[in-house]
């Protein structure tokens, strides 16, 4: 456990540590207008940034067009009809300020986060820099109502116009956006559509605690279904690739943003970094034609919500693996799906987490007990090994033969508490990431004090029974041979009490429930151990 603190420690320090350097000029990002378009498409590119001090807007808009339903307050702005702040109202910024709730777009510095689309034609089409025209300044979902457009307009000299529609739906993160294109010209217009996430890295939260998710870029595709992009790699290298559907997504612990296109078509998926920085994740539909005297569509749908598995499943395929679980993902997904199944029972999630624990010591009730049989049989031979070394003193070669030999006429073997724990590890690990990623345990009751299962206990009340639980585990087992070893395993409690200080409570819940457990199957068997004769 030690080193899987340690490890995550280090990733998240210096695992996707860049070497600094200056922000790709703009002259070296194709023009989002460009109808110079290779063999492959080139990326539109992210809005200008404008030096603007922290707390005021980081991007040039014009009067905000806001938006409200029954999940949403949002706004989108003229200047590129671009979504350009969301809020969502089922989602609380914490529980201490229930009435505000979770921004996740947002166009002021340091959190930058924006959601950007626009079109890629061969006369003039509305990128994400054009300004719109709406009938309305403001929006609303009424009670009566399942759906809600908002439309914006544009046209240029040349006769062509553009629709933009939003279309927001009663108790749906999704949001579809389209193009409705009307030519009324002599000529064919060809163009694509694209859509495109743009943001800041968020400032370092600090690592109390060890507990760190990833937040980044995410790229899905039929060949690689789940395949991390972080702001280092954007910046290094710009990611250009084509591929049948698929998806692109930019996510933060328990939020995500994610463009998804028609699954049928061969998309093109882009990033690009500029000057900043700032970071754009981006995905273009293939071009249509629309002939002259007529009209069409473009169409590409966006989440913006929370990591629900069940909604996100009907979204798009794999984008339920936007909860993190980590390579452990096919242990934790059964172990959250039994979790999940165990709360629509008890209606509680701290409950549900100590079900579920009781649940997992009795898959490993049997490895546990040869664990703790070999641990009881390794303490009823302490005077005997303690006999030993007191007779060898500083001969260690004499001394370790003559235990192995204690061992192998009692027929015991050293390594027998350890393998069985060896086993369960891979179990643990995938519950800790389900503990933390779960969006549902966000802000989840408990009882008393403990109104927020994701957050530390404000008064370290269970972290410091989990510590006084594996002190009292540790006297049950056998005392280690060298004394500088003991010395270390005493001090282990007083070490991961200071760690699960900051933890959330729900996964020290979970460890304090274990331990209990634990000491209850070990105490047993230590006593019947120990009463045998001999």
């Amino acid at each position: 456990m030690v080193l899987f603190l340690l490890w995550q420690a280090w990733q998240h320090d210096y695992g996707g540590l860049q070497q600094p350097g200056s922000a790709a000029p703009q002259d070296d990002i194709v023009a989002a207008g460009s109808r110079d378009v290779p063999q492959a498409p080139k990326a539109p590119a992210a809005a200008e940034p404008v030096p603007q001090a922290p707390g005021t807007a980081a991007l040039v808009g014009e009067q905000p067009i806001h938006v409200r339903t029954d999940l949403f307050d949002a706004e989108i702005d003229a200047v590129g009809g671009n979504l350009r702040r969301l809020d969502l109202l089922k989602y609380s910024v914490s529980v201490d300020r229930p009435n505000i709730p979770f921004n996740l777009f947002s166009d002021q510095l340091p959190n930058l986060f924006v959601a950007q689309s626009g079109l890629l034609g061969s006369e003039s089409a509305p990128d994400h820099h054009a300004t719109f025209e709406a009938e309305h300044r403001a929006y609303v979902l009424e009670e009566s109502q399942d759906r809600l457009e908002v439309k914006l307009h544009w046209q240029d000299p040349s006769g062509i116009q553009v629709n933009k529609v939003y279309t927001f739906r009663r108790g749906s993160y999704v949001i579809d956006i389209a193009y409705q294109v009307t030519n009324p010209t002599e000529n064919a217009w060809t163009g694509r559509m694209y859509g495109q996430f743009q943001r800041t890295e968020p400032p370092s939260q600090g690592g109390i605690g060890f507990v760190y998710t990833y937040t980044g870029g995410v790229l899905s595709t039929p060949e690689n279904p789940y395949e991390k992009i972080d702001f280092g790699e954007i910046a290094k290298e710009d990611l250009s690739t084509t591929a049948k559907g698929g998806w692109i997504a930019m996510i933060q612990h328990y939020f995500l943003g994610a463009w998804v296109p028609a699954q049928e078509a061969l998309n093109y998926f882009y990033t690009n970094a500029v000057e900043g920085p700032r970071y754009v994740i981006g995905v273009m539909l293939p071009e249509i034609s629309i002939s002259a005297q007529s009209s069409g569509s473009l169409q590409m749908s966006l989440f913006a919500g929370p990591k629900i598995q069940d909604r996100l499943e009907q979204v798009a395929p794999f984008l339920n693996r936007t909860v993190d679980y980590g390579w452990l993902w096919f242990i934790a997904q059964p172990l959250f799906w039994l979790l999940k199944f165990i709360h629509d029972w008890v209606g509680n999630w701290g409950w549900a987490i100590i079900f579920l624990t009781v649940l997992i010591k009795l898959a490993f009730f049997h490895l546990s007990a040869a664990s703790y049989k070999s641990m009881a049989r390794m303490r009823k031979l302490q005077p005997r090994l303690t006999a030993l070394r007191e007779r060898y003193g500083d001969d260690r070669a004499r001394m370790n033969q003559a235990m192995m030999d204690l061992y192998k006429k009692e027929k015991i073997n050293p390594l027998g508490g350890c393998l069985p724990i060896l086993v369960q590890i891979p179990v643990f690990i995938a519950l800790y990431w389900v503990l933390l990623e779960s969006v549902e345990l966000r802000q989840a009751d408990f009882m008393f004090w403990i109104d927020d299962l994701s957050t530390y206990d404000p008064y370290f009340v269970l972290p410091i029974l989990m510590g006084i639980t594996m002190f009292l585990q540790q006297r049950l087992n056998p005392a280690p041979p060298d004394p500088i070893q003991a010395k270390i395993m005493m001090a282990l409690p007083f070490v991961f009490t200071f760690f699960f200080l900051f933890f959330p409570s729900g996964l020290v819940l979970y460890w304090f429930v274990n331990n209990l457990l634990s000491i209850a199957q070990q105490w047993v068997i230590t006593r019947r151990i120990a009463s045998e004769p001999g």
